[in-house]
């Protein structure tokens, strides 16, 4: 294990398809394009990396040298006011690629809300890995096209949604990782802050608070704990989200 860029903790790999062949989180990243077959070629391209909890790997405004592709934890990304405002622009979970839509500076900063292992491309090195693998590049262009659609998501939701919409909007959006399909009552790992998901959707944390015991009250939710949500009634929320208010239909 060396240590480098920023101090992040490395685990170099040469001449084997570790750590690529067990990786947990492959069939749901942009790696998913590359066959088994060349999963050497592929973590010679990388570098494994682990960022502690609370520790910035990305600074808004230092030179783009560097995709990081998340695989596993939680990373808060966010930009910076020049009075020091901050507004949180969303959080990255495992499959998500980082960097994507640069140039030669990065446009945010990124920070571990828990312990985050991801694999770091030099830019350079995944010009060529696109260029060798086709198919690797159009998972990225789908990427893109997902992170544009996010985007615009986010755009309604800052601009005319209300806070109930917003939360239950965010909610519902942290439903669906990792899910397929599933309608019935989930458990919802929230490992951001009340603080972080108040600067996300634009409110205040007291209004986050409120809206979240409100949601509570009408049995849309459960509170677990200050890091976890069971969603008892997804359609209900769903349509809160959508706009659709809080027809008795969608209630218990």
């Amino acid at each position: 294990m060396d240590i480098s860029h920023n101090g992040l903790a490395e685990h170099r790999v040469v001449g084997s398809v570790e750590p690529c062949s067990h990786c947990v989180a492959r069939p749901s990243t942009v790696c998913a394009a590359i066959d088994p077959a060349d999963l050497e070629r592929l973590a010679r391209a990388t570098t494994p990396q682990m960022v502690p909890r609370g520790q910035t790997f990305i600074s808004e405004g230092d030179p783009a040298d560097h995709f990081f592709n998340i695989t596993s934890g939680t990373v808060r990304l966010f930009k910076l006011l020049p009075d020091g405002r901050r507004q949180i622009t969303g959080f990255a979970r495992m499959g998500y690629f980082l960097g994507l839509a640069v140039r030669d500076a990065y446009t945010f900063s990124a920070v571990a809300i828990e312990p985050v292992h991801l694999c770091r491309f030099s830019r350079s090195g995944l010009r060529t890995m696109l260029d060798d693998f086709p198919a690797m590049e159009r998972r990225l262009l789908e990427t893109a096209a997902n992170e544009l659609a996010t985007a615009q998501e986010q755009m309604l939701l800052l601009g005319r949604k209300t806070a109930r919409e917003r939360l239950a909007s965010f909610l519902v959006a942290q439903s669906c990782i990792g899910q397929h399909g599933m309608r019935e009552s989930r458990r919802v790992a929230l490992p951001m802050t009340r603080g972080d998901i108040a600067d996300y959707l634009g409110l205040t944390i007291e209004t986050v608070s409120r809206t979240f015991t409100k949601l509570k009250a009408d049995h849309l939710i459960d509170l677990s704990g200050p890091h976890e949500v069971t969603i008892r009634n997804l359609a209900g929320l769903e349509g809160i989200a959508g706009g659709l208010g809080d027809s008795k239909a969608l209630l218990f």
